[in-house]
């Protein structure tokens, strides 16, 4: 029997992790994992796990790393994640790092690679702060890379009124990859000396990029 593998995704907001995972689940049978998600299915399921996340939310409070490893623990013992897990939001930092390799470690596992998806922060302020969408249908556009046909009336649905996300804005941007420099930057270091580090440049064509971690991947679970 394969050892169903474990993938971790690293980068930004705004980096394309979500639809890189979701390609990378398509082609190697995996399932993302949200910190989020499980949380919420956790509790709606009533698990001892979900009972101890719910009191503590309930009182106001964050749910501690060893909760979250918890409802982990539970949620890889699931049949949909025989092949393994892609994981979104976790770990966060390098004590989480080191509660999920001691997870892992008692199944006979670890992680295969954790990718970073790689930015440049004064792009990728720009590629976030330009977007706009449709107030009427939402179809989306950007200042500098997709304007609509006729200036002010949406291609989709010929609306007139546009809107913009407030934590778009150029200042929100920058100060949320600071964050995240500062945040995983620990982490990168944690990987990258296990030997499980590999990066890719994020900045490109998505299909190159889904290319890339395609190989990463393959090279990582073979």
């Amino acid at each position: 029997m394969t050892t169903p593998a474990v993938l971790i995704l690293l980068g930004p907001p705004g980096a394309g992790k979500g639809t890189q995972a979701r390609r990378l689940e398509e082609k190697f049978g995996l399932v993302q994992l949200s910190t989020g998600d499980m949380l919420r299915a956790a509790v709606a399921a009533g698990t001892d796990a979900g009972k101890a996340a719910k009191a503590v939310m309930d009182a106001g409070e964050l749910v501690s790393d060893e909760i979250v490893i918890n409802i982990l623990r539970d949620r890889l013992k699931e049949d949909d994640v025989a092949k393994g897990a892609i994981l979104d939001g976790f770990p966060r930092t390098t004590v989480q790092a080191e509660a999920l390799d001691g997870l892992l470690a008692e199944n006979g596992q670890s992680v295969n690679a954790a990718i970073a998806m790689e930015v440049d922060d004064a792009a990728m302020v720009e590629r976030i702060s330009g977007r706009y969408t449709c107030a009427g249908c939402g179809e989306g556009y950007h200042d500098s890379f997709k304007q609509p046909a006729a200036e002010g009336v949406c291609d989709n649905c010929g609306g007139t009124e546009f809107k913009r996300r407030a934590d778009d804005k150029a200042e929100t941007v920058g100060a949320r990859l600071e964050a995240y420099h500062a945040q995983t930057a620990p982490l990168i270091a944690y990987y990258d000396e296990k030997g499980q580090l590999s990066r890719v440049d994020a900045m490109g064509d998505i299909d190159a990029i889904t290319a890339k971690m395609t190989e990463m991947v393959e090279s990582a679970i073979s």
